[in-house]
């Protein structure tokens, strides 16, 4: 990895499928569940699981941009959610499940803001957040790994094998893995 890396944060529904798929991606040096855009300070997942914090489940990515580039990451990203759908993604219904960027750069912002409107051009109606990043909170480590911790468990078997399936068969010469 490069010395220098940024930090790009996505909220995309459970964070525990957004993980899984930005883990396996070249360029991507760590990826950090958590929680963002929210006015707790230092939430718990209970807490955000009651939608009253404000907080959405959200990843911080750190990557290089000479292995990947923030459109890659964009691209990915809107690929492997609904952008669509207001506070839900699939089964997980809540605030805490927004579709969202949280930007750290002025670039990002409009990388993101060119993405979106591209998208509803093509007859989207994109709801994703753009907002600054406020600040992160990690989340509890048990969410850390969560796929590749718990394999076998329902939600990773029904859930998050079909957005990995996606992610292969579209994005393979951007998986880690990619030969």
């Amino acid at each position: 990895m490069a010395s220098h890396l940024e930090t790009a944060v996505f909220g995309g529904g459970c964070f525990w499928c957004t993980e899984a798929v930005f883990e396996s991606l070249k360029g991507v040096a760590s990826v950090m569940p958590g929680y963002a855009g929210g006015a707790l300070p230092r939430p718990t997942y209970e807490q955000v699981c009651t939608g009253e914090t404000g907080h959405a489940e959200v990843l911080r990515v750190e990557y290089d941009p000479s292995a990947v580039s923030f459109d890659d990451l964009l691209t990915v990203f809107f690929a492997t959610h609904d952008p669509t759908t207001l506070n839900r993604q699939g089964n997980d219904v809540g605030t805490q499940y927004r579709s969202a960027v949280f930007y750290t750069t002025p670039a990002q912002r409009a990388a993101t803001e060119a993405f979106v409107a591209k998208l509803n051009e093509e007859g989207k109606k994109v709801v994703t957040e753009i907002a600054p990043l406020p600040a992160f909170y990690p989340a509890e480590a048990y969410h850390h790994h969560y796929f590749q911790n718990n394999p076998d468990k329902a939600y990773c078997r029904l859930v998050i094998n079909p957005k990995m399936d996606k992610l292969r068969e579209r994005f393979h010469a951007l998986l880690k893995d990619a030969s």
